[in-house]
């Protein structure tokens, strides 16, 4: 029923120019507005009322810290969408550790405000989700674009993917590799995801593609046992965690349909193929997970280093494809991105087929 309803939001700033501008924008977005001066006067208001958003403003840091904490804490508000208000002397990260979703700095102008409320907007409906995230705090190595090994630090996961910090600059919709392994456990997950959210802070959230079946199955086993855990009242292999990490409901994955970095567009797609390097006739069996009109990303665990030179083959029951590329970043254990040589029409003919079959497979998908 709640899904149905008419979507709420509750700003809590004592700046009427700025409690004007920002009702404007969600109004605007759709949500009926309520709005208090106070930290105090909000957590009166929330015990009687459901909010999706809480926008709030951090100048009184301490009181707005104990309102995040309030709200997480609610069964009514688990799932509400925080944006947080702040300026040069609030602590940032503090902010996010103790649950806020979204954050942007004052002064407020609609157009500083609108794109971190339009991102509040897009977030209600993901944070409904069944799967709640079970915190963690696991180092991990990532790759991404060119770069190896760079350092990152889980901080909550689900079936369908993590969030995570990091000091690299991330691009949304960006492909990155991630190794780790979970508390408790000695095998190494290997995971691929494209970024879906990234704050000014390093803190992002990925979507899982194309996940493993025996990584799937060590992942859901064991976030089987911390929920049940978590249900229990037990230690779990996620206890000692720092204070302030979560259940989240904090990264909230959002629809990739940001603008490719490289100004093409890249399609999600998973079809099966077989790369032969120039100086061989024997295949290497992968998976294509990308593609757009100048390049590809195939899985494999036994990418080709940059500057090979490649023949991609995707065969279907009605066609065979054929396209030849050189290999531009290799992710050891994980794939190869590809950018595409076409020298001929017919080459050029068999990546708009390409592309049309990973439209394809999205329609089917939705």
């Amino acid at each position: 029923m709640h899904g149905s309803m008419a979507l709420t939001s509750l700003i809590v700033c004592a700046d009427a120019e700025a409690v004007q501008v920002l009702s404007r924008i969600l109004r605007d977005l759709g949500l009926q507005v309520e709005t208090c001066g106070s930290a105090a006067t909000a957590q009166t208001r929330m015990r009687e009322q459901h909010f999706d958003v809480l926008v709030l403003d951090c100048h009184d840091e301490p009181a707005a810290a104990t309102l995040i904490g309030h709200t997480r804490n609610s069964p009514l508000h688990r799932a509400s969408v925080i944006v947080a208000l702040v300026n040069a002397g609030n602590r940032a990260p503090a902010i996010f550790e103790e649950g806020a979703d979204l954050l942007f700095y004052k002064p407020i102008s609609r157009e500083r405000a609108l794109p971190s409320l339009h991102a509040a907007r897009g977030l209600i409906r993901r944070e409904r989700r069944v799967q709640p995230r079970i915190p963690v705090h696991v180092s991990a190595s990532i790759a991404h674009g060119g770069k190896e090994d760079a350092a990152a630090t889980v901080l909550e996961i689900n079936e369908s993917g993590l969030g995570f910090q990091t000091l690299d600059n991330l691009a949304e919709n960006e492909k990155v590799y991630f190794q780790f392994a979970l508390p408790g456990q000695q095998s190494l997950l290997r995971l691929a995801g494209e970024v879906v959210w990234r704050a000014a802070t390093g803190r992002a959230g990925v979507r899982f593609v194309n996940v493993p079946q025996a990584t799937k199955r060590l992942l859901r086993h064991w976030l089987e046992e911390q929920s049940a855990s978590i249900a229990e009242g037990t230690p779990s292999s996620s206890a000692g965690l720092p204070e302030g990490l979560r259940i989240s409901t904090g990264l909230g994955l959002l629809s990739p349909s940001g603008p490719d970095r490289r100004n093409l567009s890249r399609r999600a797609c998973c079809l099966g193929a077989e790369v032969y390097p120039a100086d061989s006739n024997v295949p290497q069996r992968c998976t294509l997970s990308d593609i757009s009109s100048g390049g590809c990303y195939v899985e494999t665990t036994e990418p080709s280093p940059p500057g090979t030179i490649v023949t991609i083959v995707v065969r279907t029951h009605e066609l065979k494809l054929c396209v030849a590329g050189k290999v531009q970043s290799m992710h050891p254990g994980f794939g190869m991105g590809i950018r595409f040589n076409l020298a001929t029409d017919e080459e050029r003919a068999h990546v708009r087929e390409l592309i049309a079959r990973a439209d394809q497979q999205t329609r089917l998908i939705r």
